[in-house]
């Protein structure tokens, strides 16, 4: 398992409708993450930067990404989501959202940290 943390700026003119999408995400949507091997996902909102998490259980990340990408559904929902969204200029290669380094996390009682 792997964990991954992003960030992004939230338009404020499409605060409410952004919200209003995530009040009931698309099961669609819902189901390529869970193809994808992607768990635990969650995201936050301080003023207008949002900040997610989650985890990626599989075998091929690459791969299992380039699938969600292609999937129709979310697509779809991305052209609801991607203008409330203003991405940072140093996102590298993303597709919209940073991706942020971990520097630090808590182990489970008697897990061994692992390195990245």
């Amino acid at each position: 398992m792997k964990r991954f943390a992003q960030t992004i700026k939230l338009r404020p003119e499409h605060r409410e409708e952004y919200l209003k999408l995530h009040s009931a995400v698309w099961p669609g949507v819902e189901a390529a993450l869970i193809r994808a091997n992607i768990r635990n996902y969650s995201i936050y909102l301080h003023g207008d930067v949002l900040f997610a998490y989650y985890e990626y259980h599989g075998e091929d990340f690459d791969a299992d990404i380039a699938e969600l990408e292609a999937d129709p559904v979310t697509q779809e929902w991305w052209t609801h989501t991607d203008p409330c969204q203003e991405p940072f200029p140093d996102r590298g290669d993303s597709r919209q959202w940073t991706n942020l380094p971990e520097i630090w996390h808590l182990s489970e009682p008697g897990e061994q940290p692992t390195a990245d």
